[in-house]
């Protein structure tokens, strides 16, 4: 989470980014945090949360990858 007076600073065609905040303060930050109980434990929106790839990794199933070869049929869509 940023908070006020924090500053990422984004550079783009080195493929960087960095937070701007001291060691000290993310030490302080991490004992803080808690994880969020997820109010989906099951059905779809768990299965998409822990299965589905991101875009650059093509948006699908993890568990579906290599299995359907590349090509698309008409009825496939």
């Amino acid at each position: 989470m940023v908070q006020n007076g924090d500053m990422i600073e984004l550079d783009v065609p080195n493929k960087k980014i960095h937070l701007e905040v001291s060691d000290e303060e993310l030490a302080t930050r991490r004992k803080k945090w808690k994880k969020e109980e997820s109010a989906y434990d099951r059905g779809y929106v768990n299965l998409y949360v822990k299965h589905v790839l991101q875009a650059d990794k093509g948006a699908d199933f993890d568990f579906l990858v290599g299995r359907s070869g590349d090509k698309v049929t008409r009825d496939s869509h």
